[in-house]
């Protein structure tokens, strides 16, 4: 039996409706006092594996991982943080090194935003890290940044997506899991037709 169109599109729009709302029941359950006295800096290191989809085919796991790896420095600034709202913004530095099919540097910046506000935080401390706009240039072209014709470039945009957890006795000790992301930006900075490339990493750092 096939499902309404009605159905269907209402079950669609669903989702994203449950996301904000457990975004607003976090901005209003979550209180601003226990993140007046959030760290502003931070250093750590997180390594991991290429894959061949977007970030949003590492998520839903329908990625194909290969022999290329990436150990890097990360490094973080808050340079704004919200008087109503558990957000904040940071710039975010890596140094990067990657072996396996290809060996090459890697050094990137880009602004993140990170929100704090889960209700879970006295049990959890979890927070979401953002950044879909930043820079990120290797040492060489990399071959699996290839596009059709051969060609590509070192200079793309960067991108992350990053969950990070710490336990409430210890806020200073942050794990996290990033999907870093290197793209021409459905071909806004060339049109040589390549992804970039993608790892799934983990890591850890140190917050001050």
């Amino acid at each position: 039996m096939h499902a309404s169109p009605g159905n269907l599109f209402t079950r669609l729009n669903a989702r994203p409706l449950r996301v904000w709302a457990c975004l607003l029941v976090a901005f209003t359950v979550v209180p601003l006092s226990a993140l007046a006295n959030e760290p502003d800096w931070s250093i750590g290191v997180y390594t991991g594996r290429y894959h061949d989809a977007e970030p949003a085919g590492a998520i839903v796991g329908r990625a194909n991982y290969l022999d290329q790896y990436i150990l890097a420095l990360t490094a973080s600034k808050t340079v704004w943080r919200s008087d109503r709202w558990p957000v904040s913004l940071e710039i975010d530095g890596m140094l990067g090194q990657q072996w396996g099919l290809a060996t090459l540097g890697e050094v990137a910046v880009a602004p993140a935003v990170r929100f704090s506000g889960f209700p879970w935080r006295d049990t959890l401390r979890t927070d979401l890290r953002l950044a879909p706009l930043g820079i990120s240039y290797t040492t060489s072209v990399s071959p699996l940044e290839l596009g059709a014709d051969g060609q590509g470039s070192r200079t793309l945009n960067y991108l992350f997506v990053e969950l990070a957890v710490s336990r409430p006795q210890a806020p200073a000790d942050e794990f996290f899991v990033r999907l870093h992301h290197r793209c021409a930006i459905y071909d806004l900075l060339n049109s040589f037709g390549a992804n970039g490339e993608d790892f799934l990493t983990v890591g850890y750092r140190v917050r001050f």
